[in-house]
């Protein structure tokens, strides 16, 4: 435990800083996982105008109404 106030606060703004490093590091990796996902599935082959025809109806529907049509 810190020996004074002031000492206690630093050491609570250095672990508060190192878990925000921990948390982006975290995102980095789930964003990296995401892009493999997508990129096994073939659609990084399209070409660019297809697929940003394709992302943008998924916006307009939304992820919930896309997942129900192609569940169907």
């Amino acid at each position: 435990m810190a020996k004074t106030l002031e000492q206690e606060r630093l050491a609570l703004e250095e672990d508060a800083r190192r878990l925000e490093e921990r948390r982006k590091r975290l995102e980095e990796k789930e964003r990296e996982q995401a892009i493999s996902t997508i990129e096994k599935t073939g659609l990084l082959k399209l070409d660019a105008k297809r697929l940003t025809a394709l992302s943008d109806r998924i916006k307009t529907l939304g992820i919930e109404a896309v997942e129900k049509r192609l569940a169907a």
